[in-house]
């Protein structure tokens, strides 16, 4: 079992809420309730730098794109490269749908 700094009852439930979502409008509908239209776009645009990471673009390409700070990617950046294997996890499911 994967041993997280945020485990906690509080967060189990909420994961577990999200893993009951079955559907893209039921995750709309989820998300635009618990938080905020600018903490869902903040969690859109670290998927998608990562994913611009990933394929080797530069801060400055990045930045440019998606209007994230230089350490909001240097943040990403080091999250995918010593973080808990999250990005990279689901980045590859995604391509893996893709194609």
């Amino acid at each position: 079992m994967y041993n997280s700094k945020i485990r906690d009852e509080h967060v189990d439930e909420l994961f577990e809420a999200v893993l009951m979502l079955k559907d893209m409008e039921e995750c709309y509908r989820f998300f635009e309730d618990i938080a905020t239209i600018n903490e869902v776009k903040s969690l859109a645009q670290r998927l998608q730098v990562a994913k611009m990471l990933r394929d080797r673009k530069t801060y400055i390409e990045i930045a440019e794109k998606t209007g994230a700070s230089t350490a909001t990617i240097s943040r990403v950046n080091r999250a995918l490269n010593y973080g808990a294997n999250g990005y990279n996890l689901i980045l590859d499911r995604l391509k893996e749908k893709s194609r």
